[in-house]
């Protein structure tokens, strides 16, 4: 009789999750909360060879991924080149590889509008307890539902999310409505703008419906700024007066909250990535957070990718790290009974998530680590070399090649 596993999560995490475990023989059961088909509203990703390496093996399709990208640019105030860096990346979108991955999951094991709010274990089996009061029986239960996990909530309480002091804002903008100039120089590259408190990165991405074709890409700005926790509050406050907890539904977001960092935009950035900003879809903004959980699996209990550990996206790695942990997770309950399997995972993967979760808050303290007089400008910051060479790149110790 197959194993059963239930993952909590049908985002990449779990997708990977599922199926890693299914290749290797497992019945598997997908608990996504939303009840609508997920949307990453174009948000790029960058790849690394690990990730296609993944994809791979669980035989999802990585033909078509993404653009690729020779160099990285730093470019000033005035839009200005400051610095070029020789660097060969592929680029991507949530949505393509959303797609692939939902692709290696049958309709039938992939439920939503399941809202999972905790476990309980009992010797030989764990149950997932859904928010209808309704009891899913496993062998495995894999918590891989983000950042705000409720498997993680219930197992450990303390592991809380620590705000880091800055949000990023992101947008898509369709190539075709840019101008020229912004096409030409700008478009191609994976660009910064490095001021003090404050950080630009964008890269190309493929259109909808992962259209590759020249002039029907589209550009995916990011934009990491300082907020105070008082200013979070009111950004966190929908049109209605509904104050959201940690982060807010991108269609909540308030006109005038929009209005504002637009205005900022023009007062601080190159006029390239305000022109991108304006010309691009509806911007929203995510807090970014910090959190690590010291164990990842014991028991009949795992936790994956966001639910286990918060590593800042200036790594760019935090599917691949999803994939990797999947891939472990099946590795090693192939070798032993579940609660050994899960004890070896844990201590094998909370290494490698320190790691990232260590180097990507590095990379963010960088943002605030400048001469605020030399460096208005963006042409001096004194990380621009290594913020240029570590963003979105792997550190060695971490990459585990499946």
């Amino acid at each position: 009789m197959a194993r059963r596993a239930i993952i909590c999560g049908g985002s990449l995490g779990g997708l990977f999750a599922a199926a890693a475990l299914q290749q290797r023989g497992w019945q598997i059961t997908v608990l996504e909360r939303t009840p609508v088909p997920l949307a990453g509203r174009g948000a790029g990703i960058v790849t690394h060879p690990e990730l296609v390496a993944a994809l791979a093996s669980i035989g999802a399709s990585a033909e078509g991924l993404g653009i690729d990208v020779y160099e990285r640019v730093a470019y000033d105030i005035d839009g200005a080149r400051v610095r070029t860096v020789d660097f060969n990346q592929v680029v991507t979108s949530w949505d393509r590889m959303f797609q692939s991955l939902r692709a290696t999951i049958a309709d039938a094991a992939y439920r939503m509008g399941q809202d999972v709010q905790g476990y309980e274990e009992a010797p030989g089996h764990v149950a997932a307890i859904l928010a209808d009061g309704q009891r899913i029986e496993a062998d495995l239960l894999v918590g891989a539902d983000g950042f705000r996990s409720a498997i993680r909530a219930q197992w450990q309480p303390n592991v809380r999310s620590a705000y880091s002091g800055y949000v990023v804002w992101r947008t898509v903008a369709p190539e075709a409505a840019l101008p020229k100039a912004i096409r030409a120089d700008i478009f191609g590259t994976f660009g910064f703008f490095l001021p003090n408190g404050s950080q630009i990165i964008g890269y190309p991405i493929a259109g909808p419906d992962n259209d590759l074709r020249p002039g029907h890409r589209r550009y995916n700005f990011v934009w990491y700024d300082a907020v105070s926790r008082g200013r979070l509050v009111d950004m966190l406050t929908d049109a209605d007066g509904t104050r959201h907890d940690m982060s807010i539904p991108p269609p909540r977001v308030r006109d005038d909250v929009i209005a504002r960092v637009i205005a900022e935009a023009k007062a601080r950035l190159p006029k390239p990535f305000v022109e991108i900003l304006e010309l691009g879809e509806r911007p929203f903004f995510t807090p970014i957070y910090d959190h690590l959980s010291p164990v990842m699996g014991a028991g009949r209990i795992a936790l994956a990718g966001d639910a286990a550990c918060g590593v800042r996206p200036h790594l760019g790695m935090g599917v691949t790290k999803a994939a990797e942990d999947a891939l472990a997770l099946a590795r090693h309950l192939d070798a032993a009974p579940v609660p050994e399997a899960l004890s070896a995972y844990s201590a094998q993967r909370v290494a490698a998530s320190r790691l990232a979760f260590e180097t990507s808050r590095r990379l963010g303290g960088y943002i605030f680590d400048c001469d605020h007089t030399r460096n208005r400008q963006g042409r001096a910051h004194p990380q621009m070399a290594r913020i240029m060479r570590e963003t979105a790149a792997i550190p060695d110790a971490a990459s585990e090649t499946p």
